[in-house]
């Protein structure tokens, strides 16, 4: 029996980090000897905060768990993940439209690289309404988003709140 040490790939855009996205990231850290939260950049979206400000709030949020670290990535998935050495992603799943559309990914990520697994993982109950969509567009119309978020995104939220040109399209 050898002692393999399995590294998994928790992807997105994280546009922006959500409580839920954190709640994630705590529990697959007890799973896997090494976590990587990658964020994606998209050059096709118009994400609201720049992968740099993602990357830096996310090293912030997981900086209390020593086999949690992030990265950024482009292109497919499957290239990051051999470049890493993973051998899983750890995706989670709010409602049933979520599965239909992860499963969809995780087999072709699966057909792609035979190697590479998927790991579904049911958001806490308290998140599963949570998205970063909503948190934006809630955020946007002056709503209260304390509890969907970390509290250190209220504030980066605020902060690009006072900026209108944050929001053209």
């Amino acid at each position: 029996m050898t002692n393999k040490k399995v590294i998994a790939i928790y992807p997105g855009s994280f546009d922006p980090p959500t409580n839920g996205h954190l709640d994630l990231i705590q529990r697959g850290s007890r799973l896997f000897d090494e976590l990587i939260v990658a964020v994606l950049r998209n050059p096709e979206k118009d994400p609201l905060f720049t992968v740099d400000e993602r990357k830096s709030m996310l090293q912030e949020m997981v900086r209390q768990w020593d086999n949690v670290r992030v990265e950024t990535f482009d292109g497919l998935l499957v290239e990051f993940a051999r470049r890493v050495n993973a051998s899983v992603v750890l995706r989670g799943i709010r409602a049933i439209s979520d599965y239909e559309y992860e499963l969809q990914m995780a087999l072709m990520n699966r057909k792609l690289a035979a190697n590479l697994d998927t790991l579904f993982m049911p958001s806490a109950e308290e998140y599963s309404y949570v998205s970063s969509r909503l948190v934006k567009d809630i955020a946007r119309l002056g709503g209260d988003i304390r509890g969907m978020v970390p509290a250190m995104v209220v504030e980066h939220l605020q902060q690009k709140l006072r900026r209108p040109e944050a929001f053209k399209k």
